[in-house]
């Protein structure tokens, strides 16, 4: 049955498709039109087309004869396959709509390598890696022989972060946040597909992860409780803040991310004190800690509601203000860089404020460093086959698979530095979480790229 769904989809593809005209990179866009009025009364079919924008380079093509409204069919250069690019539908009055877009992979002819897609990022994309361990580098020198920047850094604090910390967390996903199409969400929540991927979120994020890091925690270190106990608190706290980034970078949903991070925020005011009890005393038979709902639910506002808010009101401030051609093609490309740029200065400083206990107990670090390690490659490995088997869409996979990987290193570290003090091994264990985390998952941007056609098959 399986494959005889498959010839029918490829039959109605090869429909429209001259594959002999696709010279080499070129691909072929699937685009479901996404009506605001939810119809399409009144609206010609003929002389549509196509828009692709990235950045300050915009492209029309005509959408390929033969097609239906559920997948209008578009032919461009792979150039447009990378992060960052907008696709719509332009109708003959010179309306735009937005659309959902996937490659057909299959209709690649000279299949596009990871390396023509590197060579397509911006340098700041490119070299992220260099940029990240460059960073971290410099902070832990600084940090470890300047003795004052650490208090420094933290001589203020919000929620038991530093407020340096906080900044760049706000810069960091203020730009994302500006991305998610809002005004779609509404109708996301009435579609099967974002029942189906809450489900799958919910297991993943709240019955999978904290089990397997408990585990892991256990198996790995044994006889050490304290920093046992902060990787635990990290496997506990679900994502709400760096996933954005790696999601946007990997080119998943960006509109899933913004439910499913939600969907987290909210869970963890409810769920957390309860979940790191039951982990903690029950399964550890250890140490409990006191935390409210109050102490979950302040850094989830402070590091998620604020840049959610500011990015929900520039959305529509600015897209009904001066109109969304300019907000997508001016504004977000203007902005966009600073999510990234956040992220090295919130790297640089959670570096350098943990230099002198990163390298005075380097050997314990190196040992907490390897259930964080086990932890990401298994849980995004799994995540992805699972989601691959249940045949979500590439974005999905990708979103699914990160939201899953990622931990509130933000909750993590408040919790522990709130319950054990700041100088405590649970502390140190918690600020390992991200410092671990971040390579990580970068190094898995890289990989979910590279296999970019093999997921998009599913």
């Amino acid at each position: 049955m399986e494959s005889a769904q498959m010839r029918e989809q490829s039959n109605r593809v090869d429909a429209g498709v001259d594959n002999t005209q696709l010279e080499e990179g070129e691909v072929v866009y699937g685009c479901k039109p996404l009506f605001e009025d939810g119809g399409r009364e009144g609206i010609e079919r003929d002389g549509l087309r196509c828009r692709f924008t990235k950045g300050s380079k915009q492209v029309d093509v005509p959408v390929l004869p033969g097609q239906g409204w559920d997948e209008l069919l578009c032919k461009c250069n792979a150039e447009f396959t990378t992060t960052g690019t907008k696709v719509s539908i332009l109708l003959r009055n010179g309306d735009e709509l937005s659309c959902e877009a996937m490659p057909e992979a299959d209709k690649v002819k000279g299949v596009v390598a990871v390396g023509q897609i590197y060579k397509q990022l911006s340098l700041l994309d490119r070299y992220l890696f260099v940029w990240i361990f460059a960073v971290m580098g410099l902070a832990l020198l600084i940090g470890y022989y300047d003795g004052g920047i650490k208090k420094r850094l933290s001589v203020v604090e919000i929620s038991s972060v530093s407020l340096p910390i906080a900044i760049g967390l706000w810069v960091m996903m203020y730009p994302v946040l500006c991305k998610v199409r809002y005004e779609l969400l509404w109708r996301m929540m009435l579609g099967g597909s974002l029942r189906k991927n809450i489900l799958i979120s919910l297991v993943l994020n709240w019955l999978i992860g904290p089990a397997l890091m408990t585990a892991l925690a256990w198996a790995t270190l044994p006889d050490l409780p304290d920093y046992r106990t902060g990787v635990i608190l990290v496997g506990i706290a679900r994502c709400i803040a760096m996933v954005l980034i790696w999601n946007e970078l990997a080119k998943g949903d960006s509109q899933l991310c913004a439910v499913i991070v939600a969907v987290n925020s909210s869970l963890q005011i409810a769920l957390f004190t309860p979940v790191s009890l039951f982990y903690l005393q029950v399964v550890s038979r250890g140490k409990g800690i006191d935390v409210s709902a109050w102490t979950v639910a302040k850094s989830v506002l402070l590091f998620l509601g604020v840049p959610l808010g500011a990015g929900v009101l520039t959305r529509l401030t600015l897209r009904r203000g001066v109109g969304p051609k300019w907000y997508d093609t001016k504004f977000i490309p203007f902005i966009g860089p600073f999510a990234l740029l956040g992220l090295l200065y919130t790297i640089f400083v959670m570096f350098a404020i943990q230099a002198h206990e990163i390298v005075n107990n380097i050997g314990e670090v190196a040992r907490v460093v390897v259930p964080l390690i086990l932890y990401f490659a298994i849980t995004f490995t799994s995540s992805v086959l699972v989601t691959r088997h249940l045949k979500l869409p590439y974005p999905e996979i990708v979103t699914q698979s990160f939201t899953a990987a990622s931990n509130n290193f933000e909750l993590a570290i408040a919790v522990a530095v709130g319950a054990f003090g700041i100088d405590s091994h649970e502390a140190l264990a918690a600020t390992i979480g991200p410092l671990i985390e971040v390579p990580a998952l970068l190094l898995l941007v890289y990989v979910t790229l590279f296999f970019r056609k093999w997921l998009s098959r599913a």
